[in-house]
């Protein structure tokens, strides 16, 4: 990752190697947010561009390190999920 800008309220990184997959993941769950007033990304180039994902919040840094622990949490819920039907057979 690479920090493009780091205020108060706003922090903006680029996303190195990464797609739409975990940026939409990220923004939904900084939607849940009730201290989150903006989260978005962008892709410039759809073949060679990173993408560039903004959070507008009371503190960003600290509520994109609470929706990425969010995101493993439910990824890992869904996880268990997946592996609880193999054990069904």
């Amino acid at each position: 990752m690479k920090i493009i800008k780091d205020t108060k309220k706003e922090l903006e990184i680029e996303v190195t190697g990464e797609s739409h997959t975990l940026c939409n993941a990220l923004r939904k769950i900084l939607m849940e947010d009730k201290d989150v007033i903006s989260a978005a990304y962008v892709i410039e180039h759809p073949i060679i561009g990173e993408p560039k994902l903004y959070v507008s919040a009371k503190n960003p840094r600290k509520s994109l390190k609470k929706a990425a622990e969010t995101l493993i949490s439910r990824c890992n819920e869904f996880k268990n999920l997946i592996e609880s039907f193999k054990d069904e057979k």
